[in-house]
């Protein structure tokens, strides 16, 4: 017999969500717990509350595995990260990219110039996560050496990575967005522009100001990072090659999971062509990743990293994540809330701003970069259509308050991609993302001042 499903009342579900987020932010910032245990916390509550509606364990595992299984895809994409990074440090490709970024740019403009870099092969690349794992890892070892902030340097690089993965359109977010409004894609990348220009110049304004007050490197210890550098690996124009295959990958269209097994296929080819290696150090090297031993003290710290294992604690916290976010679906406790404060909009302004809470809200409890799109997506669509607004409005919305915010979440997909490559916790790097900060801001004043809002013409 099917079960019957769980109807909260507007009261439960906002005292359950309520509980939920309190406990969370209490666990994470106020006793500095794990976000994985802050989670697991929260899982138990929302377990009591369905057990209390009569949910049997039959509709506690259903809600746990359709959870789970919109971050199936992007969880096995990290763990090839993890082992993209492995080889592409064993075969000098990153050491490369350091040694060129030092003698290219400049100390003075370093925060900015990486911004910009990060937004120009994101828009070419079409995936943030490509960016920052390949060249963004190589721009955090050149930052550190410059003795720059690391979480400064890791908000720049995300926030270039973030803007070309939105304005690209070989993104996967910006075509579901797209797709999900049902609007034509590059009408969608055109109107994105109203948030997304002004939160880039405001971004490049901040991080030029920042990144000149901030600490430099003298020539001197510049020059015996790149000695170092250069004596440890094989630093050759050859280097350029698996980015180039990522560049072609990319405008041809291929999906990421075959981009990146190709990428580590060409760099253990090139790892075998410099030095006879064995098989069993290929594979040691994929699944416990580079153990750097140069003798630097700072490089060896930098570049012993990668690897399979490396992405394990970020693999555990997003499925714990997305059992949440499935519990909470399941129970209808989110439903719920958006059903009911759908019917109450009456204006083109309301509406908007809505949907942007709404799908910052999804990000908060679900922790899903797609979900945040899909669920407000599918939720205010029809009432879009009937304040006669141009599906892009609505497309832009939930990027700016679903695809870009979820890299601020520590529980978040994103987020803790974002945090367990680099190093760096999501709430240290969170002040210094700013385009992720400043767009739902500028979807806010477009929704109050009319601006960028686009009605449907009408016959």
């Amino acid at each position: 017999m099917k079960n019957k499903k769980i109807q909260p009342s507007l009261t439960e579900a906002i005292i359950v969500l309520a509980i939920i987020i309190c406990s969370i932010s209490l666990g994470v910032i106020g006793w500095k717990v794990s976000p994985s245990t802050a989670i697991l916390f929260s899982i138990g509550i929302t377990m009591l509350y369905g057990v209390s509606k009569h949910a049997d364990f039959s509709a506690i595992h259903h809600g746990i595995v359709k959870g789970i299984e919109p971050g199936i895809i992007p969880i096995f994409i990290f763990i090839l990260v993890g082992a993209l990074i492995a080889v592409w440090i064993k075969a000098g490709i990153i050491p490369a990219l350091m040694v060129i970024g030092f003698k290219v740019l400049s100390v003075k403009w370093f925060i900015p110039s990486i911004f910009v870099a990060c937004a120009i092969v994101g828009s070419a690349v079409g995936s943030a996560f490509t960016v920052m794992s390949t060249l963004g890892i190589a721009f955090f070892g050149i930052g550190k050496a410059l003795g720059f902030d690391q979480a400064l340097i890791v908000g720049a690089i995300a926030s270039g990575a973030v803007f070309g993965d939105k304005m690209s359109p070989l993104s996967e977010s910006t075509n579901l967005a797209a797709a999900v409004v049902e609007a034509d894609l590059f009408k969608h990348i055109k109107n994105l522009m109203w948030s997304t220009i002004p939160a880039f110049i405001f971004s490049l304004i901040v991080f030029s100001f920042l990144g000149v007050s901030s600490k430099t490197a003298s020539l001197q210890a510049i020059q015996r990072i790149t000695s170092v550098l250069e004596h440890n690996f094989p630093i050759s124009p050859l280097a350029l090659i698996p980015i180039l295959l990522m560049l072609i990958c990319a405008w041809k269209k291929i999906p990421a999971i075959m981009t990146i097994l190709l990428n580590i296929a060409v760099s253990v080819g090139m790892i075998l062509w410099q030095q006879p290696v064995s098989l069993t150090t290929i594979g040691a090297l994929i699944e416990s990743g580079f153990k750097s031993q140069t003798g630097d003290r700072q490089i060896d710290l930098l570049l012993t990293r990668g690897g399979i294992e490396s992405m394990m604690p970020t693999v555990a916290l997003i499925i714990v994540a997305l059992s949440l976010g499935g519990l909470l679906l399941e129970f209808n406790l989110i439903s719920t809330v958006m059903n009911r404060l759908a019917n109450r909009l009456k204006t083109a302004r309301s509406l908007i701003i809505a949907t942007l809470l709404t799908a910052i809200g999804v990000n908060i409890f679900v922790g899903e970069q797609f979900l945040s799109v899909i669920l407000p997506g599918s939720s205010f669509k029809e009432i879009f259509k009937q304040q006669q607004l141009d599906p892009v409005v609505l497309g832009r919305t939930l990027e700016d308050g679903g695809t870009v915010i979820n890299y601020l979440i520590p529980w978040g997909v994103a987020g803790s991609f974002v945090a367990g490559t680099f190093g760096v916790p999501v709430l240290d790097y969170l002040p210094f993302a700013l385009f992720s900060l400043l767009s739902p801001l500028f979807s806010l004043i477009s929704a109050l001042t009319g601006i960028g809002v686009k009605h449907q013409l009408t016959d």
